[in-house]
Parts: C-alpha cells; sequence; structure tokens
C-alpha cells in the first residue's frame, strides 16, 4: 500500500488508516503498519529532526551529500521524516525529481514542486519504481528502525542505476571517548556509573527482543553490509559529535550544544515505547532518564558519538557481476 501526499501540486486526501494517529505517554505515533516504528511522529519530534538535520549538516560543513552527483533525474530520500532533506535538496537541484518516503504523512503541505512525499514502508519486498531507476538514494537516521538495514541496502540496490551511488548518514549512539574521562561499561550485567551506557545497552535489548526484531546499532556495519551487496567505491566517513560542550574546539563546541539539546529533546519519545516493552513501568523509565540526562550533561566526561557517512556506488556492468 502506498500512498501519495503531494502530486503536481495536488494534495491528495489521506484515509483515516493513515492519520488516525495512536497516542501514548503523550506523544503520536504512525498508524500505517503500526508498531514498525516505535518513536514518535508529533509535531516535538518533527522540530527535533529537523534540529538533528542542521546538527549532521555543521558536522558535514554544510553538505548534504558527499556524493559526486551530475544532473541526477530521480532522487529517493527513505525515512524523510519532516521531509527537510528532499525540500533542501531541492535547491540544489531543481529539474531533479526527489521523493521522501515515510510511514507518516508529517511533511509540509506546501513544497517544490519537483518534491514529492510518500506514505511507504521501505522493507516490503515491491517497490513501486522498477529496477535500474534511481540515481541517488539516500537514507538518515534510521537506527532502530528496521529489521534488517542489510536487506533495505540491497533493495535499494536494486532499484539504482548501474554507476549510481546511495549514501546513509547515521549516527552511532554508542558513547565514546579519548581521554579516560568517560566511566567504563558495566561488564557484570549491573548499571554503569554513566548512565549513557546503559541506555544504549537497553535499547539494543529492546530492538533484539522485540517482533520483529529492530537493529538500533547499524551504522558501523554500513560499510561492510554495502561490500557484501556489491556496492564498489565504498567509502566511510566520521564525523565526531560531542555530547555536549565540552569540548575546546570552537566548531565541536557548538555541535555539541546543539548535540546536548538533540538528546534531552529525543530521550524521553525514544525510551517510552522500547523500555515499557522490556517490562518497565513508567514511574522506573523516568527515574532512570534522570541518571541519564545527568551524564549526557556531565562536562567533565569527553564523551562523543560517531557520526558515520557511508557511500557506496553500484557497479557498471563491465565492472563484472552485481548483487542484485
Amino acid at each position: 500500500m502506498m500512498q501519495v501526499l503531494h502530486d503536481d501540486g495536488d494534495t491528495q486526501s489521506l484515509t483515516d488508516s493513515v492519520t488516525d494517529y495512536p497516542v501514548e505517554n503523550g506523544r503520536t505515533y504512525h498508524k500505517y503498519h503500526e508498531g514498525a516504528y516505535v518513536y514518535p511522529n508529533d509535531e516535538q519530534e518533527m522540530d527535533r529532526l529537523d534540529m538533528q538535520h542542521h546538527m549532521f549538516k555543521l558536522a558535514m560543513d554544510g553538505k548534504l551529500f558527499q556524493v559526486p552527483l551530475r544532473d541526477p533525474k530521480h532522487i529517493l530520500d527513505i525515512g524523510t521524516g519532516s521531509g527537510i532533506w528532499p525540500i533542501e535538496m531541492s535547491a540544489l537541484f531543481p529539474n531533479t525529481e526527489i521523493i521522501g518516503t515515510d510511514l507518516s504523512p508529517v511533511q509540509p503541505t506546501e513544497v517544490p514542486p519537483n518534491v514529492h512525499f510518500l506514505v511507504d514502508d521501505a522493507t516490503e519486498e515491491d517497490w513501486m519504481w522498477d529496477h535500474n531507476y534511481f540515481d541517488f538514494i539516500h537514507t538518515g537516521h534510521m537506527t532502530g528502525a528496521v529489521p534488517s538495514f542489510k536487506r533495505l541496502l540491497r533493495q535499494s540496490f536494486r532499484h539504482l542505476k548501474p554507476g549510481a551511488y546511495m549514501e546513509c548518514q547515521e549516527l552511532d549512539p554508542k558513547p565514546e571517548c579519548d581521554d579516560e574521562t568517560m566511566p567504563p561499561e558495566n561488564q557484570d550485567g549491573g548499571y554503569s556509573a554513566y548512565a549513557m551506557h546503559d541506555w544504549v545497552d537497553l535499547s539494543v535489548r529492546s530492538g533484539r527482543e522485540s517482533d520483529p526484531p529492530r537493529q538500533f546499532r547499524i551504522a558501523h556495519r554500513i560499510a561492510q553490509y554495502m561490500k557484501d551487496i556489491g556496492f564498489v567505491d565504498v567509502e566511510q566517513r566520521l564525523h565526531k559529535i560531542p555530547i555536549n560542550t565540552w569540548p575546546q574546539d570552537e566548531k565541536l563546541k557548538t555541535i555539541g550544544a546543539w548535540s546536548e539539546s538533540n538528546w534531552l529533546d529525543a530521550l524521553s519519545g525514544w525510551s517510552y515505547k522500547p523500555f515499557l516493552a522490556l517490562g518497565w513501568s513508567k514511574p522506573e523509565i523516568e527515574v532512570f532518564l534522570v541518571d541519564v540526562r545527568r551524564s549526557i550533561q556531565d562536562r567533565n566526561v569527553h564523551a562523543y558519538q560517531n557520526f558515520y557517512v557511508v557511500t557506496g556506488r553500484k557497479p557498471l556492468p563491465n565492472e563484472g557481476k552485481s548483487a542484485s
């Protein structure tokens, strides 16, 4: 099933089955394929996604993408969220058809004429486009969104033209530290002195135990997935995203300020449904999140997270057998 939201400037009516969003814990969630994505889809979350988009763009020196694009005809953004990436891309490629897909029609209704938003589940086997159709496929921020990111990459590979690129922009939520200021993870199954460790571990566990399972940590696996599938010229770029404003470097300090706000805004929405599914109560979650927020705001801990930008190209026929 697919609903067209914006087609040549006309807004088509959406069925109640798509827009009748369930409300839980004071947040709304998608209705189409309900439960497949466990994070909110409300205005608060869209504002946060826009903030996160600008933070990552700052880390990428203002760029929206890294691959070499030359006169693309068709671009796809999977899991488009607020739709900000396709809208900003349209200014760079006004003659390109840019399609954003997501499970909820939460994108703006007034969009550039070459931007189209579709309600679609990209994990379904059949896509509405032919194989070898897109000049560029982009994904961003798919943590915890799909059962198998490798399968999504394989489907994308089939729908890319030979010679076309895919780019995945993904934050690995696992905290890192280069100077031993961050307490270690707890190895005996208990809780760490740095609660962000525990939040990531619980999120991974919730994803693993859900039905169907959801991959929570994918960023560090994408490059190998691409190579396994048959992409060539696979490149992985890492950008440090400080958790707060601890760095002395002004650019990193600015990114850290965005990061701290992003995490504090995201935390409850990214915790309730996953942790309730583990059998936690709401009071237990709130008490735990007090410690997680404290860890996020602790400037004595020089923690950061790696933002991965991974690119790969579908080989041309004369470059050998593809995996499609």
